[in-house]
């Protein structure tokens, strides 16, 4: 039989006293907490323990005896120590000697009540006491078995430590009747600027929750839900953006306590990610107001829009000629260009139009980058869309064209074949067509066939312009997700404290010799930066489609639209 006592590394130094833990019956284990030293009274230690027992809901109990032959040397004090066995009554009574400067410790344990007491062998486990308590295991999730119970036995031995606070809240400069020795003897870590803001933090919560619980309330009113100012609240990532950011002030802001661990962490998560997004925000504000580049940014946007439209007006005319050696319907070429070329005169005309009123715009929109960088960058895709607007009409003209012949063609190719799709039980079944309809059919049929390589050719050249569209507001948006799924508050913990997110221990040998109690060292295993960007990732407004190539490939042939992004509660065409 097996038995391990987990013993902090902090108490071998301590003077010689009692063993103060909690006795886990089911894995016949010892979590020694603390070291009591002499003298003290049995009872005032009862009544303490009682106390912590009460408060933590832990039972933690006398154990056992430590004695420090270096500090003691007196013959009776081992006699003594044995007699403290039959006033605390626990079963098995736990002796732990350290001798003199030898590195060898002795670990036995009495049994007073028992006739027959069974041989064990005892593992000494060391612990940081500081590491398991500030740690949170975070076991594996295809716990399975074997692995599923070492799991759930480390974790009771976690809890044990962490539930146990408040017996470490004591140091040895207290004047109470009971001196220990834990972790925290010389003095309760903490820190002045904490508790200072802690104490500050309070009324700005309140105010700050009493601001969002307004501004969500005008959010919510029915004027924004008629249909201009909803239409642009879907649409807009930037509106996106700030709903998002506004229920991470919420939850920061929230005076509800955090129930376990991970909340506490997504609030940590979240806290730091809103200061690291403002920050970077107002670098860049403060970078764009310096040497006048919000002028200079101005001055060249319109040029670069003449050169996109020249540019646009050079490819329409290479197309209404004879585009790569290729024979197009001349009637339909120069119908299908001269729309689209009269679309980019008025796009110029609205261009110009504006052009007085750019560098005040841009002067505007360059103070809400102090809202954070992801708004401001989530401005720029809705420039970048604005900015993009007819070149979203040509594709949209030219897929609705396109797909109208496709969908043409398939019904009178199901007309030669004495099909048709059956609307209602949405199925295809036959069906008999008499002379007149397959001879109309047949001229349709040849119609269509004859100018969809014309149609075809526009569309896909539209299609490739929307695609180079949606891929930049594609890379600006998932950096935008980046910056707001990124858990950097668990990522800076998992870099300068890397204890506090463990995903498991492993054991040293330090001393092995026959006759001795096996000595083991309990070092934490952190979690990996995967683990952690996995466990601690935070959501996202927008969901991108997942589409594989087969189906993106089908949309393209077909002429469905394709947008950058979708959100939530919306389906893609």
């Amino acid at each position: 039989m097996v038995l391990k006592v987990f013993f902090p590394s902090c108490c071998s130094l301590a003077d010689s006293g009692i063993l103060i833990g909690r006795w886990i019956s089911e894995q016949n284990s010892a979590v020694i907490l603390a070291v009591v030293h002499f003298p003290f009274i049995p009872v005032q230690v009862k009544q303490y323990l009682g106390e912590v027992q009460r408060v933590t809901k832990v039972g933690v109990s006398v154990l056992g005896s430590w004695s420090n032959s270096k500090q003691e040397k007196e013959e009776s004090l081992s006699e003594f120590l044995e007699d403290l066995g039959t006033i605390f009554c626990h079963e098995p009574w736990i002796q732990i000697s350290k001798e003199g400067d030898s590195k060898f410790w002795s670990c036995s344990t009495l049994r007073k009540h028992s006739k027959n007491p069974p041989e064990e062998e005892i593992i000494l486990v060391y612990y940081d006491q500081r590491k398991v308590m500030l740690s949170h295991l975070h076991p594996p999730l295809d716990t399975a078995g074997q692995r599923a119970e070492d799991a759930s036995k480390l974790s009771a031995i976690f809890d044990t430590v962490a539930r146990s606070q408040v017996l470490f809240m004591t140091d040895r400069y207290d004047e109470g009747p009971i001196k220990l020795t834990h972790w925290q003897s010389d003095g309760v870590e903490a820190s002045i600027i904490v508790e200072l803001m802690k104490q500050a933090s309070v009324p700005a919560c309140m105010l700050l929750t009493f601001l969002l619980s307004l501004l969500s309330g005008i959010c919510r009113s029915r004027v924004l839900k008629f249909w201009p100012l909803s239409f642009l609240w879907s649409k807009l990532s930037t509106c996106e953006q700030l709903g998002h950011r506004l229920q991470h002030l919420q939850i920061i802001s929230s005076n509800k306590k955090a129930q376990n661990q991970n909340q506490l962490m997504r609030k940590a998560n979240i806290f730091v990610s809103l200061l690291i997004d403002v920050a970077l925000g107002i670098l860049l504000m403060s970078w764009l107001y310096r040497k006048n580049r919000i002028g200079h940014l101005a001055d060249t946007l319109i040029p670069v829009a003449d050169h996109v439209a020249e540019e646009l007006q050079d490819l329409l005319q290479w197309l209404m000629g004879a585009p790569a050696g290729l024979k197009m319907n001349r009637a339909l070429d120069q119908v299908l260009g001269r729309f689209f070329l009269y679309h980019i005169h008025l796009w110029i005309s609205y261009i110009h139009l504006l052009s007085p009123f750019i560098e005040m715009i841009l002067w505007y929109v360059g103070l809400s980058a102090c809202l954070g960088l992801t708004v401001a960058l989530c401005i720029l895709s809705d420039i970048i869309a604005l900015l993009t607007f007819h070149i979203y009409c040509f594709y949209v003209y030219g897929a609705r064209l396109y797909c109208l012949k496709i969908y043409g063609l398939s019904s009178l190719w199901r007309l030669f074949r004495g099909k048709k799709w059956n609307v209602l039980r949405q199925r295809v079944d036959s069906c008999s067509y008499d002379l007149d309809q397959l001879f109309i059919g047949t001229l349709l049929f040849t119609i269509l066939l004859f100018l969809l390589p014309t149609t075809a050719l526009y569309y896909l050249v539209f299609t490739l312009l929307r695609l180079l569209v949606v891929i930049v507001q594609g890379l600006i948006h998932l950096l935008v997700d980046l910056i707001d799924s990124l858990p950097l508050y668990s990522l800076i913990l998992r870099i300068c404290r890397s204890y506090r997110l463990a995903a498991g221990v492993k054991f040293r040998v330090l001393e092995q010799q026959d006759g001795k109690p096996l000595r083991l060292l309990m070092q934490i295993n952190p979690l990996s930066y995967r683990g952690v960007v996995q466990m601690y990732r935070l959501p996202t407004y927008s969901c991108y489609p997942r589409d594989s190539w087969a189906s993106l490939c089908k949309k393209l042939f077909l002429g469905e639209l394709i947008y950058p992004w979708k959100h939530k509660g919306e389906k893609q065409n």
